[in-house]
């Protein structure tokens, strides 16, 4: 773990950090706050990266625009002290520390030099470039000019690479660079970075790794154009993809774009489930499964363009209100139900039921989402796919999916909907296992006395031990939650 360094708050003492003895005067201050920029040259929040948020507070006023206050934020001896250390942290990251194994085939032994000026600006965002810069020597400052506006994003120094995104992926820059010391910068051209794969495979994968990183910002990013699709901003992450908001430049309607990471573009098994997702769910046309309007492949990576959903999901609405009432779960369980059914009737499992891909749309629409683990039915299934606490004790045994997998998982987020928690202790992994596999859940209306019959039944039997005593399909599960909308409670 990279050790924190002292943040602005901390050396100018000016205590507007929170809690700090001026607050309540003078406010607290953007830098100790803004966590969009956290770990930035190794500092909390934008501890040490104050110069580019506007709004701080230093000699005794609150600033400007990063724009207004840059000439005399570049003066102060907080900023040069930042600068001294920067070369010697973040060492993940720095490309120059990577290389001393590979000193006898180095790539440095074929680039030029080039030397920058103190406050050139030498990467305009949206440049066509055919060239990333290796930090030598000096530092430089990353930001995005979006509505009319500059958006200080990234500082980088000795030993970081720049425009390596542009590079990998043919974009064009993805931000504006302006030195803010004098600056030694080795020029990779993408001719010689063409070779990297095949002469240093290594090496390769770590620049992948730091393409992947800097994808991921919490910033604000420049507009990415995917064919007729616009990304705009980054709305979800995930553990092998980004999801951006963007638009159909030809209808100027909303989409999701869903990218697949460029590290795990490199992993052939990664990709044909990214693949496997889109061949799945665009074959799917339902009110209640998210559509797929198109699937591309550019820039050393894949995407999926998706309806545009603006919800939340039951996970979110459980950490929000606890339970959710049995009249309103009954309604969106039913369209699971219908959803799940559909998918089974192309042939497709989704193996993957949980809260957090069920999303609510408006008061009581629900759409299923992230077909990632799906499979066709007929296909081999060796794989402990899905959310752990979801899964059916058969999976658990080392069995493949089926409906009634499918159910099961069904039924323990119909139990979790409705009384805020899941059947099992989940603290120790065996003894849950143990317990998912050989005890059936808990009475839901011994926790729940108000739980209607109907529903209860559902839960019960969506949640049998054996895959038997569950319900035969879904046809049969709608009607017990058909007859449960009709009790009074």
């Amino acid at each position: 773990m990279v050790k924190k360094r002292i943040n602005c708050w901390e050396y100018h003492r000016c205590g507007r950090e929170p809690g700090g003895k001026n607050v309540l005067t003078l406010g607290i201050c953007p830098a100790a706050i803004d966590k969009s920029y956290d770990g930035i040259n190794s500092g909390k929040c934008a501890g040490r990266f104050c110069w580019a948020i506007a709004g701080t507070f230093c000699e005794g006023k609150i600033q400007g625009t990063y724009a207004e206050k840059q000439t005399s934020c570049q003066d102060c001896d907080f900023f040069n002290i930042v600068l001294a250390e920067e070369g010697t942290l973040n060492l993940r990251t720095k490309f120059l520390r990577f290389l001393p194994p590979y000193t006898r085939h180095s790539i440095l032994n074929s680039l030029d030099l080039k030397i920058i000026k103190k406050s050139e600006r030498f990467v305009s965002q949206g440049d066509e470039t055919s060239e990333a810069y290796i930090i030598q020597r000096g530092s430089c400052i990353l930001f995005v000019e979006k509505n009319g506006s500059h958006h200080p994003v990234d500082h980088r120094g000795e030993g970081d690479i720049l425009n390596m995104s542009a590079l990998f992926t043919g974009e064009s820059a993805n931000s504006h660079i302006e030195a803010e010391t004098d600056m030694d910068l080795w020029v990779l051209k993408k001719s010689i970075f063409e070779k990297i794969p095949k002469n240093d495979p290594d090496l390769y994968k770590f620049l992948t790794e730091i393409v992947a990183d800097r994808f991921d910002s919490q910033r604000p990013i420049s507009d990415r154009t995917i064919g007729r699709y616009v990304a705009t901003d980054i709305i979800g992450r995930g553990g092998y993809s980004i999801v951006y908001k963007g638009f159909d430049s030809s209808t100027n309607l909303p989409v999701a774009i869903k990218m697949l990471r460029h590290n795990m573009f490199m992993d052939s098994d990664f990709l044909n489930k990214f693949r496997n997702e889109a061949k799945i769910v665009a074959r799917f046309h339902h009110d209640n499964i998210l559509t797929v309007f198109d699937i591309n492949e550019r820039f050393q990576t894949a995407f999926i363009i998706m309806e545009y959903l603006d919800g939340e999901s039951i996970r979110a609405i459980l950490e929000r209100k606890k339970r959710i009432v049995p009249k309103e779960a009954i309604i969106f369980l039913i369209q699971v139900c219908k959803a799940i059914d559909y998918a089974y009737k192309q042939g497709v499992l989704h193996k993957d039921i949980n809260p957090e891909n069920l999303m609510v749309i408006g008061q009581t629409r629900i759409k299923l989402l992230d077909f990632g683990l799906a499979s066709f039915i007929h296909e081999e299934d060796d794989f402990l796919d899905g959310t752990f606490s979801y899964l059916a004790p058969e999976i658990l045994k080392g069995e493949g999916a089926s409906l009634k997998s499918e159910i099961y998982s069904l039924g323990i987020t119909a139990f979790e909907m409705v009384l805020g928690k899941r059947p099992y202790p989940e603290s120790n992994s065996a003894v849950f296992v143990k317990m998912r596999c050989k005890e059936e859940i808990p009475d839901p209306k011994n926790i729940l006395p108000g739980l209607p019959d109907s529903l209860r039944k559902f839960i019960v039997k969506a949640c049998r031990l054996k895959p038997d005593e569950r319900y035969a399909d879904l046809d049969e599960a709608i009607t017990d939650l058909d007859n449960a909308m009709k009790e009074r409670y």
